[in-house]
């Protein structure tokens, strides 16, 4: 380009300056480009109802896999419970409880047939499958240990399912006594090899069922991932529009002086800054959220031993204030475990056996609950359980935990050269509105109810305090 040329350009530029662009063209140009984006914008908001119909039904269906997941869950603690409550009572409730769940309600069976028809051809279903059938093989132990307790007891055998009946006992077991029959019904059902045996078919399954969900999840996550995307382009497209009709003051407004109020409300709040806006902000915006992660992972570093007491391993203090505010408590229950007359035991034997008890007090409450249920030591001879998706029908249940760890602990035998001693409980059950602070009132009322009583039981709050021993 020669210097004619340079000129002659300059000389446009410096006319189109003086006398600057007609309003009617400019207007018509962003009429033009305001239809134009306009049209743009409606057919991405009728894409987005589409993508957001379809999250909604991927949200929907994993609510209903995690409900079909906790029957599974469920259904299998239900039967470990009942069978044991038999072989160590005799009563016959149990066990009819036991059949009812194995053969009518059958909710380990309707879950995996309706986890079935979604996932039938995934290598975690097919697991899951195997883990059942070991679980229905698991079965016939429990069976056995059935028909021994039957006939330790001394019952009716012809009132019994027509699966008991068929169990055929072994001349050995044929040649016990009624005790050592009863004692060794109970042992089938309580150790180690069952226990395995429970362990490996609980672990297979949840391993299973968290693979299900991944599954679930990856699906609706790329659901909403193009949510997200689909959103983020009818923003862009809105904010075009909005530059477009109301001039270069709003762009110089998005540019720098929203995005800084926004920054300002985001610090105020401790929330992570959208990089939004000019160069600078995006800047302080960027070094802002590099600090709120760090301090964000700072915070959720709780170390195991800042959360959990040196003596019986269980959750501390400081870690049972941090499940209160973190675990789904409106659909939980809360158990406070006290230990009946503890100082006595410090005064008469000393603080070195006070520990041994505590620290048995607290294997066998740990035992006694399930796996995914939370075990606390709150104070010195003090103890918290938070069983999580539970409620007031397993009422009958604790009252059973209780009364069997109340017999562990009165009863720890000469091996373990441990005075006895007995426990007082108050429970309180989660509801939609309730805070942590209401239902603690209710577990403590609910304990002191129990040490008014007599200790040694369990006391129920509720419309009516229900009290059991």
């Amino acid at each position: 380009m020669n210097h004619n040329e340079k000129h002659e350009k300059h000389e446009i530029f410096k006319n189109l300056k003086k006398l600057g662009i007609p309003i009617r063209k400019l207007n018509i140009i962003m009429l033009i480009v305001a239809i134009f984006v306009s049209l743009i914008l409606f057919v991405a908001m009728r894409i987005t109802d589409s993508i957001y119909n379809e999250t909604h039904s991927a949200t929907t269906k994993l609510l209903d896999w995690r409900k079909k997941a906790y029957n599974l869950q469920v259904a299998s603690d239900y039967l470990t419970e009942e069978i044991r409550c038999f072989v160590v009572s005799g009563k016959k409730m149990y066990l009819d409880n036991y059949f009812k769940e194995a053969e009518e309600t059958k909710r380990r069976e309707k879950a995996l047939e309706d986890i079935r028809i979604y996932h039938e051809d995934s290598d975690s279903y097919k697991e899951l499958r195997k883990a059942m059938d070991e679980s229905m093989e698991l079965m016939k132990r429990e069976y056995y240990a059935a028909k021994l307790a039957i006939e330790g007891y001394g019952d009716d055998l012809d009132k019994y399912p027509e699966e008991i009946k068929l169990v055929e006992l072994s001349d050995e077991d044929k040649a016990l006594s009624s005790d050592e029959m009863k004692n060794k019904a109970a042992m089938y059902v309580f150790d180690d090899e069952y226990l395995n045996a429970k362990n490996h078919i609980s672990t297979d399954m949840n391993d299973c069922l968290e693979e299900l969900e991944k599954e679930i999840d990856n699906e609706q996550q790329e659901m909403s991932d193009n949510l997200k995307k689909q959103v983020f382009i009818e923003h862009m497209l809105t904010i075009l529009l909005i530059v477009i009709v109301l001039g270069i003051v709003i762009f110089t407004s998005r540019l720098v002086f929203i995005p800084l109020n926004n920054c300002v409300d985001k610090m105020r709040k401790e929330e992570e800054i959208p990089l939004i806006g000019a160069y600078e902000i995006r800047f302080l915006a960027k070094n802002y959220n590099l600090m709120y992660y760090t301090n964000i992972e700072s915070k959720k570093k709780l170390g195991h031993e800042a959360t959990h007491d040196k003596l019986t391993s269980l959750y501390n203090r400081r870690g049972y204030e941090f499940l209160l505010h973190n675990v789904d408590m409106e659909t939980s229950t809360l158990i406070i475990i006290d230990l009946d007359n503890f100082k006595s035991v410090n005064d008469t034997y000393g603080h070195d056996v006070g520990d041994k008890v505590i620290a048995k007090a607290a294997k066998t409450i740990f035992n006694s609950f399930r796996t995914q249920d939370f075990v606390c030591r709150i104070g010195g001879d003090e103890y918290a359980v938070i069983m999580i998706r539970s409620d007031s029908s397993m009422k009958e249940l604790i009252a059973r935990k209780i009364t069997m760890i109340n017999e562990k602990l009165s009863n720890p035998g000469d091996e373990e050269g441990l005075p006895p001693i007995t426990c007082s409980v108050g429970v309180a059950f989660g509801r939609i509105g309730q805070n942590v602070s209401e239902m603690f009132k209710k577990a403590d009322t609910a304990l002191y109810e129990t040490k008014e009583k007599g200790r040694n039981g369990v006391t129920f709050y509720g419309k009516k305090i229900e009290t059991a021993k």
